[in-house]
């Protein structure tokens, strides 16, 4: 695990001299090293978890030195990888970079789909230039990139890529993303220069032509509603814990001692649990996050049930305090966050993080991705009302959803209504967009000074092309729930946040073995009536209490509305000052400030959009006017 800065080109040498590689110095506290070749550098920043000898150190070269590989990650069944591939290499390590080295070496870009585990790299053939720069298959990993011409060069984070770039340019429509979704999706960044390396695609070339290189995708996510499982419940139940069990197995691999989050919730205890299976004697040392006093209304505090699910496991629990200054952290997670991501979340593992850190753990495993395989979220439950939407005259729909704009937003009851019936009368696909959406059309077009014709879907319409024409409405907002939200929310501040201290997320529930299983697990299996994540609950029932497996969700509840309608005043009234507004060019002050009035009073729900703005200012303070 570490951090990677590297340039392809002719202009190798100048760019190693202005290279800042103290921005991605938190990343790989235990060693920071770099190397020169013609038309290329390489910088690599060390956070030491297998192999923890030289012989693990970055830039590796082959033995013969005709090969050099950079790489960001773990490859979780590497060693079998070299039992199956690679029996004839005379490893000089015990590391996952020397198995992917040779494994590239022997069977090319073949190799990679052969790779279970999180990655960002590039490996070079040295002797004809020829390259591949590599992200995994899910988006585990963060991967930037900016490509003039004739120079290309990438980073695990946009910070380390900004003081290279020749002109900065706003990018509107992730501008947009942000406001609207409160990440962007795809490959757009806030700068036009710098673009993200989707998940599962390389970019390939050769170092002496980088004007001629090229982007490809390698893996795309099988969904095919023709291969679902024709077995029983109870063998697919089997299956999915067999599957689950083996993530967990490969992703103990460590040579330094491995935590947990635990959360109290489904996901994070099923994963702690399924490790106490494999390790009985093992007393895991678990971090939670205690939010007593500060959850916002329509969430619960978590703490109880985590501690009834280390006692029922018989590990450590560590509660890390929630009680954050929003005003003291908001500007520090935007740094590391990398994008103006508008989430409390982040905060929160930042904190547990650090705390893990203290306590000598390097590495961490959580429940990330649980309710993007397995149809979690509310939005997976609103998907029930489809057909009744479907077959309701457009009139009524449209009458239903003027009646919903009459309901207060002040609870959480009436916001849920509203989120349902926000896009009633748009059309089947446009409805599964739309629950991607933290604001409507009509205030957000209000809000911007400029429109820029800018179709905030459009990406959502690209992915949709990647599916088969007869996918099921469930499997089909999955595949976005993987390709978007996932990657580019949720990943993304997890990495950046876990990072920041030195401490490696892993996320079985990304094995590539259980996703693709997960896949072809037929669809009332996966939800069953109103219970959502049915197949997991069922593989949880012989691991953890009832109580903690049927309780109702509720994710991080920090006072976000709370916190923008009073604690947060002081933080509108300068990043969203008239002045500031007007020097961007973006949003409206006028129509802002009746949007904040209106948000105020409930007659709107928009404090994450307002949230999104000021990450936005934030962002363009410490990045762009720089």
């Amino acid at each position: 695990m570490c951090g990677i800065l590297g340039y392809l080109g002719p202009n190798n040498k100048e760019f190693f001299e202005k290279s800042r590689m103290d921005l991605i110095a938190h990343r790989g506290p235990d060693n920071m090293s770099n190397t020169l070749e013609q038309n290329l550098f390489f910088g690599h920043t060390r956070l030491s978890i297998l192999d923890l000898s030289e012989n693990g150190s970055q830039p590796m070269y082959s033995t013969d030195g005709n090969y050099l590989l950079i790489f960001n990650g773990e490859i979780y069944n590497h060693l079998d990888l070299r039992n199956e591939f690679l029996s004839e290499v005379q490893f000089k390590s015990t590391s996952d970079t020397e198995t992917i080295l040779y494994g590239l070496i022997k069977l090319g870009q073949e190799f990679i789909n052969k790779m279970n585990g999180i990655f960002a790299l590039c490996f070079v053939n040295l002797q004809n230039n020829d390259f591949l720069l590599v992200r995994d298959q899910f988006g585990v990993k963060p991967l930037y990139y900016s490509h003039y011409n004739n120079d290309l060069f990438f980073a695990s984070e946009m910070k380390a890529l900004i003081p290279h770039l020749t002109s900065k340019t706003i990018n509107k429509k992730a501008i947009i993303n942000y406001v609207n979704f409160l990440w962007s999706p795809g490959e757009d960044t806030p700068l036009e220069e710098i673009k993200k390396l989707l998940p599962g695609h390389m970019i390939k070339g050769n170092t002496d032509k980088i004007a001629e290189v090229k982007t490809e995708k390698y893996y795309q996510i099988p969904f095919d509603d023709s291969q679902i499982l024709e077995k029983s419940e109870e063998e697919i139940i089997d299956q999915c814990e067999t599957y689950l069990l083996n993530a967990v197995k490969r992703q103990l691999l460590s040579d330094v001692p491995v935590g947990f989050f635990l959360s109290g919730g489904l996901d994070s205890s099923l994963i702690v649990a399924m490790a106490k299976k494999l390790l009985p004697e093992e007393k895991f040392e678990c971090f939670t996050i205690n939010t007593e006093g500060i959850e916002d209304e329509g969430f619960a505090n978590d703490l109880g049930y985590a501690k009834k699910v280390a006692e029922h496991l018989d590990v450590n629990l560590n509660i890390v305090d929630g009680n954050s200054d929003i005003l003291e952290y908001f500007d520090k997670v935007i740094y590391h966050l990398d994008e103006p991501q508008a989430d409390p979340a982040p905060i929160y593992v930042y904190n547990i993080c650090k705390g893990a850190r203290e306590k000598g753990i390097k590495v961490l495993l959580g429940g990330t991705a649980g309710d993007d395989l397995f149809s979690g979220y509310r939005r997976h439950q609103a998907l029930r009302y489809e057909n009744m939407f479907n077959k309701t005259p457009l009139f009524a729909r449209k009458a239903i959803k003027k009646l919903a704009k009459t309901f207060s937003n002040n609870k959480p009851f009436f916001r849920r209504i509203n989120k349902l019936v926000s896009n009633i009368d748009k059309d089947a696909s446009e409805r599964s967009f739309g629950y991607f959406d933290w604001i409507e059309d009509k205030a957000l077009k209000r809000v911007l000074l400029d429109d820029i014709g800018y179709d905030k879907h459009a990406y959502f319409r690209k992915l949709e092309k990647n599916l088969p024409p007869e996918t099921s409405s469930l499997n089909t907002m999955l595949f976005y729930e993987l390709s978007t939200f996932l990657v580019d929310h949720n990943l993304n501040y997890t990495d950046k946040l876990s990072m920041a201290v030195g401490v490696e997320v892993r996320v079985p529930f990304l094995d590539k073995e259980l996703v693709e299983f997960s896949t072809k697990i037929p669809l009332d299996l996966k939800m069953k009536g109103k219970e959502t994540k049915y197949i997991l609950k069922k593989v949880a029932e012989r691991y953890l209490p009832r109580e903690v497996i049927y309780r109702q969700k509720t994710g991080f509840g920090a006072p976000v509305r709370k916190w923008i309608n009073e604690d947060m005043t002081p933080l509108i009234k300068d990043y969203l000052s008239e002045e500031r507004l007007r020097k961007r060019g973006i949003f409206n002050y006028k129509e802002l400030n009746e949007l904040l009035d209106k948000n105020k009073k409930g007659k709107l729900d928009v404090s994450y959009s307002i949230w999104a703005m000021l990450a936005i200012e934030s962002w363009l303070t410490q990045f762009y006017d720089s």
